[in-house]
C-alpha cells in the first residue's frame, strides 16, 4: 500500500510514518516542519520505502502529485497545542480549514481514501459526559480565540462529511483525546511532556489554573494501532470515531505522578491562565472519551496505563539527555 502522511514529521504523523513502513508500506512525507522536526523520522527517513517533502499542504501541484501516488491519504497537517492556537489564531484556522479544503478536494477526485484526524477539542465546553460522537458540541464565545481551533477542526470534520455524501469520498474521521508519547514537545503547551521536561530539569513543576480540570491520556501507539485498524475497513467510510483512554486523571495529579516517576525534587506551582494565556482564556473542567463505538467497529482498546505512559516519556527525555541544568553562579 502507498499512503501519504500530511503533517508526517510531526508527534503522531511520524509514529504513524514508522508504523507503516514496519508493516512493509511505502510512505511519503509531507510537513513543514512548523511543529514538527526533522528528528522525528531520522531513524527511518533513509528507509527505501519513505519519501519526504519538506513543503505546505498550501502546494497544491505537489499534494496532487502526492494524492495521485497514493492509495491512502492520513491528513494530520494542523496547527497544534494551546499556546499555538492562542498566540496565533489566524494561522491556525486558515491552516486546519484551507489546508484540509485542499487535500479532500484533490483526493475526492481520484476517490482515494482519506483518514482525516480530529480532536476532541471539538467538543468544546459539553458538560455530558463521556463524549460520545453523535453528542452536541458546545463552543465558547467567537471573542476567546481558544475556542478557534475547535471550531476549525469541526468546519473540517463537515467539510469532509460533505465531500462523503457529495463526492462519495472514503473519508473516516478520527477524533484523538490527549495523545501523548515519546517525541511529542512541551514547546506548543502538551502538558505531560512540559511537565517531564521541567521534572527532569528541577525546574518548578508548573500546572495551570486550579488543576482540578481532569484529562484521559493516550499513549500514541494505541492511537495508531486504532488508526489503521479503522482505515482499514471499507464500512467505516463517512463515520467518526473517538480515540482514547478511559483513565481519567486531575492534573494535580498528573504533576504529583511525573514528579514522582521523574524522582525530581521540583516543587509544585500553580499559574492562573491569565498568566499563561492571556485575558479570556477558558478550559474545559473535564474531557473523557466514549470508545464504544470504535471497540464494536474494530476493535479498538487501551490497554496500557498512564503510569506506563509517564514512564516512557520519562525515559525518552532521559536517552534525549534532558537533565538537570547547571546552577548558575548567582544560585550557588
Amino acid at each position: 500500500m502507498r499512503t501519504l502522511i500530511t503533517g508526517g514529521a510531526g508527534f503522531i504523523g511520524s509514529h504513524l510514518a514508522e508504523r507503516l513502513i514496519h508493516n512493509g508500506h511505502q510512505v511519503f512525507i509531507l510537513d513543514d516542519l512548523s511543529t514538527g522536526s526533522m528528528e522525528n523520522i531520522a531513524a527511518f527517513k533513509g528507509h527505501p520505502a519513505c519519501e519526504y517533502h519538506i513543503d505546505s499542504v498550501f502546494n497544491r501541484r505537489l499534494v496532487a502529485e502526492l494524492v495521485d501516488l497514493s492509495d491512502v491519504v492520513f491528513h494530520l497537517a494542523a496547527a497544534v497545542g494551546v499556546r499555538r492556537i492562542v498566540e496565533r489564531p489566524v494561522q491556525t484556522i486558515a491552516t486546519n480549514v484551507g489546508g484540509s479544503e485542499i487535500v479532500l478536494e484533490l483526493a475526492a477526485k481520484k476517490r482515494k481514501r482519506v483518514a482525516l484526524i480530529s480532536t476532541s477539542e471539538v467538543y468544546g465546553k459539553s458538560a455530558k459526559l463521556p463524549f460520545s460522537e453523535n453528542d452536541d458540541l458546545v463552543l465558547g464565545p467567537t471573542c476567546h480565540s481558544r475556542w478557534s481551533y475547535a471550531c476549525s477542526k469541526a468546519i473540517d470534520e463537515f467539510l469532509a462529511l460533505a465531500y462523503y455524501r457529495e463526492h462519495k469520498l472514503p473519508v473516516t474521521i478520527f477524533r484523538l483525546f490527549n495523545t501523548t508519547g515519546p517525541r511529542q514537545t512541551g514547546h506548543y503547551g502538551m502538558v505531560v511532556p512540559a511537565l517531564v521536561t521541567q521534572a527532569l530539569r528541577r525546574e518548578p513543576i508548573t500546572v495551570f489554573g486550579s488543576g482540578q480540570q481532569t484529562r484521559c491520556f493516550s499513549h500514541v501507539d494505541y492511537i495508531v494501532e486504532g488508526i489503521l485498524a479503522g482505515i482499514s475497513l471499507d464500512k467505516t467510510a463517512g463515520q467518526v470515531f473517538n480515540l482514547g483512554s478511559a483513565e481519567e486523571i486531575s492534573i494535580n495529579d498528573l504533576a504529583a505522578k511525573v514528579k514522582d516517576k521523574a524522582m525530581s525534587t521540583s516543587p509544585i506551582v500553580h499559574v492562573p491562565y491569565i498568566e499563561a494565556y492571556g485575558e479570556g482564556f477558558e478550559d474545559m473542567e473535564r474531557r473523557v472519551p466514549d470508545t464504544r463505538k470504535a471497540e464494536a467497529w474494530f476493535g479498538f482498546s487501551h490497554p496500557g496505563s498512564l503510569d506506563q505512559i509517564v514512564e516512557s516519556v520519562v525515559d525518552n527525555f532521559r536517552r534525549q539527555g534532558v537533565h538537570p541544568r547547571a546552577l548558575a553562579a548567582s544560585q550557588i
